[in-house]
């Protein structure tokens, strides 16, 4: 595929890579941005070699925003009968296969939503995270009154939110908005190495696993238990299981077949 705005490699074989590339505009998201990234990130969950993907920027911007450019003469018929965010930027919640965002440099508004979309952030030191919509006289659109205070708890989402402050990575991390938090020139090694490591087990198993968690984020805990055992009894039936379970008890190290 042939993308203008991100660009697209693998490593080792086995991780899909995308980087955001608008550097001018700090990787600002539009239209055609998240129509790339979403045919990128679907063709790396089509390709059975691919155990993991990752979204990264600039080292000054993962994504300093949705881009306010484009979106200024937006009316409400524009925004409503054009799907806008829900057309594109959903896309990524349909990718089976993990995808980690590797975050450097600011993630503001749309950019903080599409890092939280992701399964785990990985933030590098001069991460800085905000949703200052309340300053453009709206709120956030893509999520973001949502996913943050799942992830935060509701009075520093209502901190963020209301206030449209920036938090940086360490405060990120504490408020359990971030994984972990690593120095700028140990970013991309950090992801990675957690990309790798995610491909070395076997795809339906963390697929499952991410499933799963997902269903406890989104919905009550009494489902997501039931969710929870149905795919772990599953899992008995795959190859995998009898490969992982053997080599432990031999010990020895699993060769997953994804089967």
């Amino acid at each position: 595929m042939n993308f203008e705005l991100i660009n697209v490699r693998t490593e080792a074989g086995r991780v899909g890579i995308v980087t955001l590339n608008r550097p001018k505009q700090l990787n600002a998201l539009n239209d055609q941005l998240m129509d790339e990234l979403g045919a990128a990130l679907k063709a790396f969950d089509a390709d059975p070699a691919i155990g993991c993907a990752i979204i990264t920027g600039s080292e000054k911007a993962f994504a300093a925003g949705a881009d306010i450019g484009a979106m200024a003469s937006y009316s409400f018929a524009d925004v409503y009968k054009g799907d806008y965010i829900t057309r594109n930027w959903e896309q990524i919640r349909s990718i089976r296969k993990p995808v980690i965002a590797a975050v450097s440099g600011f993630a503001l508004g749309g950019g903080c939503e599409l890092a939280m979309m992701c399964d785990f952030i990985i933030a590098a030191d001069n991460a800085r995270f905000g949703q200052p919509e309340i300053k453009l006289g709206i709120i956030p659109g893509a999520g973001g009154t949502q996913r943050l205070p799942r992830a935060v708890g509701k009075a520093k989402a209502m901190d963020l939110v209301l206030t449209g402050r920036m938090m940086d990575a360490s405060e990120a991390e504490r408020a359990g908005l971030v994984s972990r938090v690593v120095a700028l020139d140990k970013l991309m090694d950090e992801a990675l190495g957690a990309a790798l490591m995610i491909c070395d087990y076997s795809q339906m198993a963390v697929m499952a696993a991410k499933e799963s968690i997902n269903r406890a984020f989104e919905g009550s805990l009494n489902d997501g238990i039931v969710f929870e055992r149905r795919l772990f009894h599953a899992l008995f039936a795959t190859a995998d299981q009898k490969e992982g379970m053997d080599a432990f008890v031999n010990k020895r190290k699993a060769v997953f077949q994804n089967k």
